[in-house]
């Protein structure tokens, strides 16, 4: 690996010299994170540059760096016409006009392959956008490829290496090559860490947006399910399962969610969105906005990290009580063992019913039609698909008898219970707390396709089975790697929480860029 970064920084320094002239975005590599969609769009509202620099500048980027991180999928050959239309458009453009991102590459984008990371899904040229991608189209956003993913977002093996996939390989994180980059919107992650792209767009059913956020020292929303629109997404869980933005910081990620969120007639469960969103996820950013604020500590999600992430925690607590808000320690989420078992019995059931569902409306090219056809493909495939895990957890999917099942009904039922309305809920309403605290996660672990992935902790479980919003914004680093503050909260309690988490971003120390982005001395 060493050998490699060592030609990787020679040929990138070398290419950067040759590319000067396309890389006029207002962004330094080696700096901290600023604010790179708001600075993007004000310079294309001035027509200091236009949407096919910004463009050819990522594009550029991604033909650098992305052959040692393999965290971009693919390239929309259509990005560059899109470029050229908006910047035709003149003054009437949307509120993202011209602004590239990338997609997980399990959300449908018209004229794109949508592989949810396995090659049994190559063939699936899709000729509709997701509601989510129309969203952000009618916004301005241009779609300027594909990210990798952990392949069928982690739900193939419990033994999965986050960040692998048959389509695409090995994707790693910016700030350790031989780390990984949690999952499964590890592309996305990886991607936006490394300023090969300003934001991305991931999906998350438990902890896919938060944990990449946290391990590549980036903010990542998982909004409330129902908030944003899951059609022409790639499904797990139909109770879980929602897209959020993946940036370089909260007020980004603001702008996104103002773009994506809204109600739509294919997704019965977004019906409360148009009335429940916030007009502008943006306006209440301010750095007073924990003057006041009651946050309790989730002990348990605590105690088991090691010395220096403690450490880490205990001074964005200090940062927190220095700005104003109150907190309460010791709190007692009900139910967190509990909530395991039944969570795997219900993502089971509804993954063979959801992915049954959009195999079925694919196009006749994809020969892979039902989960069951999936497995077969992989076994048929299995030195290219199943180098290093198996596919087991598919193979449990695939014997559940169906979602009238008497087993899946209780587990669901219990798990959205004792997840909200007698797990968070009761414990906001008890202390009267604004949210609840913890590390996201650890820092990110080694690669290793013997173990998979082994995770130090998750903030995520809750807020992910109560289909409630959860906040990760960068601490600090840990080792030279990023962990992330997790705020989570009830149901639409989205703008309270990007509330907060601007207000600890702006009142915390700089967060550094990857050391990779900088050549060794």
């Amino acid at each position: 690996m060493r050998s490699r970064l060592r030609k990787f920084y020679l040929s990138l320094n070398l290419a950067r010299a040759c590319a000067l002239p396309l890389l006029l975005v207002h962004t330094a590599q080696t700096a901290a994170a600023s604010d790179e969609l708001s600075v993007l769009a004000q310079e294309l509202r001035q027509g200091k540059i236009t949407a096919q620099e910004v463009l050819a500048s990522y594009q550029a980027k991604i033909q650098l760096t992305n052959p040692l991180l393999q965290a971009v999928m693919t390239i929309n050959p259509q990005a560059q016409t899109d470029a050229i239309a908006i910047d035709q458009q003149g003054p009437r453009r949307g509120s993202l006009a011209g602004l590239p991102i990338l997609l997980k590459d399990n959300i449908d984008a018209r004229g794109m392959v949508t592989t949810a990371g396995s090659l049994a899904l190559a063939d699936n040229l899709v000729q509709k956008d997701a509601s989510v991608v129309a969203r952000l189209r009618a916004a301005g956003v241009i779609i300027a490829g594909k990210a990798n993913l952990s392949e069928w977002a982690n739900l193939r093996s419990n033994l999965s290496s986050s960040g692998w996939s048959s389509a695409g390989g090995q994707t790693r994180n910016p700030y350790a090559p031989q780390s990984s980059p949690c999952g499964s919107s590890s592309g996305s992650g990886a991607a936006v860490a490394a300023r090969l792209i300003p934001a991305a767009i991931g999906t998350e059913t438990d902890g896919s947006i938060v944990c990449p956020a946290s391990v590549n020292g980036l903010v990542g929303l998982k909004p409330t399910v129902g908030l944003v629109s899951r059609s022409g997404i790639v499904p797990l869980s139909h109770s879980q399962d929602t897209a959020g933005p993946m940036t370089l910081t909260v007020r980004d990620a603001a702008m996104l969610l103002n773009a994506m969120a809204g109600s739509d007639v294919h997704d019965p469960t977004t019906l409360q969105a148009d009335r429940r969103r916030s007009k502008d996820y943006t306006a209440g950013l301010k750095t007073s906005a924990l003057q006041g604020v009651r946050l309790g500590i989730v002990r348990k999600m605590v105690d088991g990290y090691d010395a220096e992430t403690r450490a880490l925690f205990e001074r964005s607590l200090a940062i927190l009580i220095a700005h104003g808000a109150t907190i309460v320690d010791q709190i007692d989420l009900p139910y967190l063992e509990e909530l395991d078992k039944d969570e795997l019995t219900v993502l089971l059931y509804e993954f063979k019913a959801d992915l049954n569902t959009y195999l079925a409306a694919t196009p006749a090219a994809v020969k892979t039609r039902t989960m069951a056809d999936v497995i077969a493909f992989n076994k048929q495939h299995a030195a290219t698909v199943m180098p290093h895990f198996g596919q087991e957890l598919m193979e449990q999917a695939q014997a559940t008898p169906g979602l009238q099942d008497a087993a899946y009904r209780q587990a669901a039922a219990r798990i959205k219970s004792r997840a909200g309305k007698q797990g968070i809920d009761a414990v906001l309403k008890k202390y009267r707390l604004a949210a609840l605290i913890a590390p996201t996660t650890g820092t990110a672990w080694a690669i290793d396709y013997k173990l998979g992935d082994v995770v130090a902790g998750s903030a995520s479980t809750p807020a992910a089975v109560a289909g409630y919003p959860h906040l990760t914004v960068p601490m600090g680093l840990v080792r030279g790697l990023p962990v992330g503050l997790s705020l989570f909260a009830g149901a639409w309690s989205d703008a309270r929480l990007l509330n907060m988490g601007y207000a600890f971003e702006q009142a915390r120390p700089a967060l550094p860029a990857p050391a990779m982005l900088q050549p060794p001395p």
